[in-house]
């Protein structure tokens, strides 16, 4: 069955892929592989994940289901954003800044019609983006913003969780200690302005605190034995991200700043690749149907790809804990193998190939 959706998502959401494999590829070279490349690609991986794709994806997944018109605009700002960006990096970075603005007006409505915990984390997210945004705009390096980015997508996977989980009813000290976690997240984030090192510790204790809330109280801990096969899938992904979460903050208490190198890459990458990417490849059987209005569709061959994202990872932080170069090159190429078979497999299901 169809559900109601925009005609022009198509072209949107090309842009945000288009991003994610430039994005993929600057990571490979960052690696050391030897690939075509130009000046200055591998500059742009981070800011081509989180603003070219994810500033695609997450608001476009909120136009879809808001049904504003207005809205389209938001992700096209961050879609065509990045593309200036290459020639023009101020242009480029002043449209991802409206772009993170916009996504705020889009969690205001949002919040307006329903003033709940979880629109307020949702809201909440997008003001980090935004903030570290206008930092990196006004020239503040990336390792500088990189916790206000964390802080973004933590907060909105988070918010996201709370509104699937709404049939659990939450007791008034849980909620509490959630609100007092996202505090702590965002006092982290404003601390690193002044003192980096302090802002990413204590980011750490707010990670690690709330991958043991959702450990407790997350639907998906106690799905892992669900009949429905989508729904173990779904659970068996958000587990593995919410572990993975955990070690990046272990990772942020022990190391505290990081700004480059081997423990740069593992702090960022068991966050943005264990974490997030976990949450991606778990929604994603959910969110890219309903981005077109079609009923969620699911394969076991899904697993091969979330098992070698995760195995891979291990293997990238190995090579960075034991400062083995392989390791690390072989595990960030089978991260970019996994997420490409990951993708194809989701158009295959779209296309009606896998039931």
């Amino acid at each position: 069955m169809k559900t109601k959706t925009f005609p022009s998502i198509l072209p949107l959401l090309a842009l945000g892929i288009a991003a994610l494999l430039l994005a993929l590829w600057s990571g490979l070279v960052r690696l050391g592989w030897h690939l075509p490349s130009f000046a200055k690609l591998t500059v742009f991986h981070g800011g081509l994940i989180l603003n070219g794709f994810l500033g695609v994806l997450i608001p476009l997944e909120r136009v879809v289901a808001l049904q504003r018109r207005w809205m389209i605009l938001i992700p096209c700002l961050n879609g065509v954003g990045w593309m200036l960006w290459f020639g023009s990096p101020q242009i480029g970075q002043a449209l991802f800044l409206l772009g993170s603005l916009g996504m705020i007006a889009i969690l205001g409505v949002m919040f307006k019609r329903e003033p709940q915990l979880h629109t307020a984390t949702l809201l909440t997210g997008g003001l980090s983006w935004a903030m570290g945004n206008a930092l990196w705009f006004f020239g503040v390096p990336i390792y500088g913003v990189v916790l206000w980015w964390l802080a973004f997508l933590v907060l909105t996977i988070s918010g996201e969780r709370l509104e699937l989980n709404r049939v659990l009813r939450l007791s008034n000290l849980e909620r509490t200690s959630f609100m007092v976690i996202i505090s702590l997240i965002i006092t982290a984030a404003i601390l690193s302005i002044f003192h980096l090192d302090w802002g990413a510790r204590l980011s750490g204790v707010g990670y690690l605190s709330l991958m043991i809330w959702f450990v407790a109280k997350d639907i998906a801990f106690r799905n892992l034995r669900h009949p429905q096969p989508l729904t173990q899938f779904i659970s068996t992904a958000l587990a593995a991200g919410f572990l993975w979460l955990g070690i990046g903050g272990l990772l942020l208490i022990y190391l505290g700043k990081v700004t480059a190198g081997v423990a740069y890459d593992a702090v960022l990458h068991s966050i943005f690749v264990g974490f997030v990417g976990s949450m991606i490849f778990g929604h994603a059987p959910i969110i890219f149907p309903a981005l077109f209005g079609m009923t969620a569709r699911f394969s076991p061959m899904l697993y091969y790809p979330l098992g070698l994202l995760h195995l891979s990872l291990i293997l990238r932080l190995l090579g960075d804990f034991v400062l083995h170069e392989a390791f690390r090159r072989w595990g960030g190429l089978f991260n970019v193998i996994a997420a490409l078979v990951y993708f194809g497999l989701n158009i295959r299901m779209l296309l009606g190939k896998e039931r």
